[in-house]
């Protein structure tokens, strides 16, 4: 108990090699995802960009009817 083997080793080794190896599909996968993310990101702070342009104090209300 408590020691590893070549197996535990080259289990560890092949786990690692797949998730930051070179060019594989694993990392392009998570290339695409960071891209993702960050597009994300811009599209919610142009959003909120958006209302600051518009001019503050213009409320426009419909008009009541009164019967």
């Amino acid at each position: 108990m408590g020691s590893f083997s070549i197996w535990h080793l080259l289990l560890v080794g092949v786990i690692v090699l797949v998730l930051f190896g070179g060019k594989g599909k694993l990392s392009d996968v998570m290339g695409d995802f960071a891209k993702g993310i960050k597009s994300f990101k811009k599209g919610l702070s142009e959003e909120d960009e958006k209302p600051k342009s518009e001019e503050p104090g213009k409320v426009f209300e419909k008009p009541v009817k009164k019967d």
